[in-house]
């Protein structure tokens, strides 16, 4: 099978069902931020120092292509790929990661070690999901555990880059205003 076909040529991209749009359309950005997202865990994970995370953020980047296939199906009677459990790991993962953080008091730096770095980075782009897929809700039926599995990601990763910085001894930067 060639991984080049030839057929995107003409600005626009074939969805499931056999459906073309034009690759700028807001499914198209839905689904290319998601995807943007996993590489970037994907990334994360060779950083990562410590097995329980990456293990973890193994089963989110499953997650990620549930919800990119979910996006990428215009079906309005297409089954919810990412469901109320998949938001529950993480709510779950939360609480058990916060467990080892002091209480945040202050705004801090992203940045600190390799790991709390790229998690960081990754929120980032979590966030920018989450905003993209609130744009596509507009135009289109979006499974609303879509909308919270992304802002509880954001929220897991940025206790992961607070864990990840403590555990790799990196104390975090507070910004001075």
């Amino acid at each position: 099978m060639n991984v080049y076909t030839g057929k995107g040529d003409n600005m626009e991209t074939e969805l499931f069902g056999g459906q073309k749009i034009f690759k700028s359309s807001q499914r198209i950005e839905t689904y290319g931020t998601i995807d943007e997202l996993n590489s970037v865990v994907g990334l994360l994970i060779t950083k990562l120092k410590h097995d329980d995370i990456k293990d973890d953020m193994l089963e989110i980047q499953n997650h990620l292509h549930a919800a990119c296939a979910e996006v990428a199906n215009p079906k309005e009677d297409r089954q919810p790929l990412v469901k109320p459990e998949n938001v529950s790991y993480l709510e779950q993962l939360c609480d058990k990661y916060q467990k080892e953080l002091e209480p945040l008091t202050k705004f801090i730096i992203p940045g600190g070690s390799d790991s709390g770095s790229l998690l960081h980075f990754a929120r980032t782009v979590a966030r920018r999901t989450e905003r993209e897929m609130v744009r596509f809700s507009t135009m289109s039926t979006v499974n609303p555990e879509l909308l919270k599995y992304f802002n509880r990601l954001s929220d897991l990763l940025f206790i992961l880059s607070r864990v990840a910085n403590k555990r790799d001894g990196f104390v975090e930067k507070n910004p001075k205003y």
